[in-house]
């Protein structure tokens, strides 16, 4: 699991990274990212009714984009708030292949080494 202290909670974090944060997106995943003030980063994770209609799907997809954050924590850079949302065509995606794409795109920001 994530721990704590990496983990956005607070409606208002989420609303600054969807309105201010840099967007970066593919076929799978949304992904935002806005730099903050602390000498950690912090992840939120979004997967709405629209992906799936069964809440063990939604809490899957979840879990495993917390568990590809969480093994690869220390290459990702210090100091951002990152929103990641996940589309309808996640579903079906092997884990292997979800992690090309989460870091992929985080790569594409900037934010992993």
């Amino acid at each position: 699991m994530l721990p704590r202290v990496n983990r956005l909670n607070k409606q208002k974090d989420f609303e600054a990274v969807f309105s201010r944060g840099k967007l970066k997106q593919d076929s799978f995943l949304l992904v935002r990212g806005l730099p903050n003030t602390y000498e950690f980063s912090r992840f939120g994770f979004i997967v709405s009714t629209r992906v799936s209609k069964k809440a063990v799907a939604r809490n899957r997809l979840r879990r495993q984009m917390s568990e590809i954050i969480r093994i690869n924590l220390k290459r990702i850079k210090k100091g951002f708030d990152i929103v990641l949302a996940a589309r309808a065509k996640l579903v079906g995606v092997s884990y292997k292949e979800m992690e090309d794409v989460l870091l992929g795109l985080l790569k594409n920001m900037n934010i992993y080494v």
